[in-house]
């Protein structure tokens, strides 16, 4: 199973949750970011339908595939640093 891990940051003068190299809206305290960060965590692990779907990769090569709804990641956040 996949675990992802949204970290709280400084981000633009505030506070962000990030995942990876990308960051959430900039929120005005840390808290409302964890707050933030708490919800988007919770609405990963909610299951959805089995679908079609379509990406292009970093090559611009476009890819299908069948995205099973209930195929969910772990999730947590971490308070930062």
């Amino acid at each position: 199973m996949t675990r992802i891990i949204y970290e709280i940051v400084e981000h633009d003068g505030g506070w962000a949750y990030k995942l990876g190299d990308v960051y959430s809206e900039t929120f005005a305290s840390r808290s409302q970011a964890y707050e933030a960060a708490k919800a988007a965590a919770a609405e990963q692990r909610l299951a959805g339908r089995t679908e079609g779907i379509s990406y292009q990769d970093e090559t611009g090569e476009w890819h299908e595939e069948v995205a099973d709804g209930r195929d969910r990641p772990e999730t947590d956040v971490s308070a930062g640093g």
